[in-house]
């Protein structure tokens, strides 16, 4: 019989892969300040996969805490571009830089997921996938992101591959689910693993 999983996350998207999945799932919020404690983090030499997890780990972390028994999976994405992380842009302005910064280059995706119970970790991975954007017109990034308008600033690279986003880029390695914040293949073999789901 499958149990209940809690995402530690408010994500829609994330809660609808989980879903599509056959997996019963209920979101509950963390409450962490992912900034605060990224900062620490910066210039420390921790990739950027490192700080996903970090990320990600501190949200089961506090969700399973608040959830005696429960089995939690956090998750948290970067996108670094060499030793740059990107967050998501604050602004359309911000989301232009970001994609004037990506044109013509190859950055990476890390996405991590923990799995954890009573505040203690069970299990953790990252996911990555490099992604290379062909070179971009300036002007033909104005234009496009007034297509698509505020959904650019819904992710860390101003793009959603799931949509018009796919348009800007000429090679990606890697899996999709891993693109779109949730390494869903090793997830569920885990769910298995753990006897959460059939298998």
């Amino acid at each position: 019989m499958a149990k209940k999983i809690i995402l530690a996350s408010g994500s829609p998207f994330r809660k609808a892969l989980l879903v599509n999945a056959g997996v019963t799932v209920e979101a509950v919020s963390a409450s962490v300040d992912e900034r605060a404690l990224e900062a620490p983090l910066q210039n420390s030499g921790v990739s950027p996969e490192d700080v996903a997890l970090v990320l990600a780990e501190a949200k089961a972390t506090d969700v399973s805490e608040r959830k005696p028994g429960a089995l939690v999976l956090g998750c948290d994405q970067t996108l670094s571009l060499g030793d740059e992380l990107f967050h998501k842009p604050a602004d359309m302005e911000g989301a232009r830089r970001h994609l004037l910064a990506l044109s013509g280059k190859t950055h990476h995706l890390n996405s991590a997921v923990v799995f954890g119970r009573d505040g203690q970790v069970l299990w953790r991975h990252v996911g990555i996938a490099s992604l290379t954007m062909r070179k971009l017109d300036p002007a033909f990034i104005g234009r496009h992101l007034a297509r698509v308008g505020a959904k650019a600033l819904s992710s860390v690279g101003a793009y959603q591959i799931e949509g018009e986003g796919i348009q800007l880029f000429e090679k990606i390695e890697g899996d999709y689910f891993t693109i779109v914040g949730l390494p869903l293949l090793p997830v569920l073999a885990k769910l298995r693993e753990f006897g959460a789901i059939d298998g």
